[in-house]
């Protein structure tokens, strides 16, 4: 058992280290080019995230797992992405980047199982739950439900996150971070799909509300 396991465990250190080497080598320069602002939802969003959990965010252009990997730039991020890009010759850089594929017209139980392996082994696994770029709007797009599954399947909190779009390529970047959403201490460790929809849009309303507070007048930011 233990020589079955020994490859599968250098198989996941490489691409752990291949995943750090690039993050290092970019922060500084994304530090000084993108210029990034922290913003919070409240005191206990400041907390950093530990165990599994799902991290969600709007999405408005293909930078954007770049942008929520600054945002929680202290924990590496298992982005759930379409198989396709699995079956592209960039396929390697996704596996490297612990990329997790799915069939979005068709998801399996295998994938939900993938998903929530992760989760239960202390992952961070994020996704843009618009399930599609929303252009540069600023607005957030319906929430799909798909999330919530994830969710409660791995037994993992959903951290909600707001990235503003940027107007100017030189404009500064700036991310807004709300507190976990505990979908079992709001319905129970079984709602039902009536309650799986009102948490899909009880996450789109909290995404506004992140959106709201780079509204407010620079006083009233937190």
């Amino acid at each position: 058992m233990d020589t079955e396991k020994r490859p599968k465990a250098k198989l996941i250190s490489f691409r752990y280290l291949v995943y750090d080497f690039v993050k290092i080598t970019a922060a500084l320069p994304a530090l000084l080019v993108l210029r990034p602002r922290w913003y919070y939802e409240s005191p206990a969003a400041k907390k950093r995230i530990r165990g599994g959990a799902v991290v969600i965010s709007n999405h408005y252009g293909f930078f954007d797992p770049m942008y929520l990997m600054l945002a929680i730039w202290y924990r590496r991020h298992h982005f759930v992405c379409g198989k396709e890009f699995f079956e592209s010759r960039a396929r390697w850089w996704f596996k490297s980047f612990l990329c997790i594929p799915v069939d979005r017209q068709n998801f399996s139980m295998s994938s939900l199982r993938a998903i929530s392996d992760e989760l239960k082994q202390g992952s961070l696994v994020s996704l843009f739950p618009e399930g599609h770029i929303n252009g540069r709007e600023e607005n957030v797009g319906a929430f799909k439900s798909g999330m919530v599954l994830m969710a409660l399947q791995g037994k993992a909190p959903i951290v909600p996150v707001y990235v503003q779009p940027k107007k100017h390529f030189y404009s500064r970047s700036r991310f807004v971070i709300g507190e976990a959403v505990d979908i079992t201490g709001i319905y129970g460790p079984r709602p039902t799909f009536t309650q799986i929809g009102e948490v899909a849009g009880l996450l789109k309303e909290r995404e506004d509300g992140l959106r709201a507070i780079l509204e407010k007048p620079k006083g009233g930011r937190r």
